[in-house]
């Protein structure tokens, strides 16, 4: 599933294309992705111009001159296609200007698209339990203190609870943690105020190192303009079971499962 980097990425590379321009058609190919498009979908986004592109967690949200905003998920292996050459069967959403052809492609329909109104963004059931932006001032080891104080429940579990951190997705939880030297097995509340303040600046900069790169291609996802994020190839944990740590401490990276979800670490540097 495509994690924040790749969000963001995709929103970054639809700024290019989309920011103060009008839409000028919009064609809806199939009735639903994971469920149905807004029916007014068309009319609202027809005419009107994009005044602004954002992300929330892992969501794009493209903002309009009319109050409105059409916020996408791109689910498994959603991805916007530009000025495609040819039309393709899971393009199920197409946008045009004068200029560009935006194509919504997702071949699996895990996707999303749903239609709000501007003021209405921050209460929308999705977003209103969020908790702070991971790039954001709002992180901070004191909010991740008040977050895990007295919890047993491990530290790399409520790293991915979006109501604690929005947006942080599995492979750049294993990635901070590792690069902070905490464990993930360790109780949240048992992780030290220290730990926690070289925790934070740790996901920020596995993330923008991310999106600098441009996402991390695992499977499916393409930045809009078709170019693969190559991210992947340098990872220090995630998918390295049973390759040394490259901090050469000795260790060997292991895999573990946390709630249904594999955790790579090094038991040697992380405690």
């Amino acid at each position: 599933m495509p994690e924040l980097p790749e969000v963001e990425t995709t929103v970054r590379g639809l700024a290019r294309f989309l920011q103060g321009e009008r839409i000028v058609s919009v064609r809806v190919n199939r009735p639903d992705m994971r469920r149905p498009f807004p029916s007014d979908l068309v009319q609202a986004l027809t005419g009107a111009t994009i005044s602004n592109l954002s992300r929330r967690a892992k969501y794009g949200i493209l903002h309009t001159d009319r109050d409105h905003a059409m916020v996408f998920h791109l689910g498994m292996s959603g991805r916007w296609r530009i000025d495609p050459e040819s039309e393709d069967k899971h393009d199920h959403l197409v946008l045009a200007t004068a200029d560009h052809v935006f194509a919504l492609n997702d071949p699996r329909r895990f996707g999303s698209v749903d239609l709000l109104l501007a003021p209405e963004l921050e209460l929308w059931t999705p977003f209103a339990a969020l908790g702070p932006e991971p790039l954001g001032d709002a992180l901070t080891a004191e909010h991740l203190r008040e977050a895990t104080r007295g919890r047993k429940q491990a530290i790399k579990l409520l790293l991915l609870d979006q109501r604690i951190v929005a947006g942080l997705g599995n492979i750049y939880v294993c990635e901070a943690l590792w690069r902070s030297g905490i464990s993930p097995r360790k109780p949240g509340g048992k992780v030290t105020m220290p730990q926690l303040r070289r925790l934070v600046p740790l996901i920020r900069e596995v993330l923008e190192e991310s999106i600098v790169a441009g996402g991390s291609t695992l499977r499916d996802f393409a930045a809009p303009d078709g170019e693969l994020g190559y991210f992947a190839k340098v990872f220090d944990v995630y998918g390295r079971e049973g390759q040394p740590c490259n901090r050469a401490d000795g260790g060997v990276i292991q895999r573990i499962v946390q709630g249904g979800r594999s955790t790579w670490y090094c038991p040697v540097c992380q405690r």
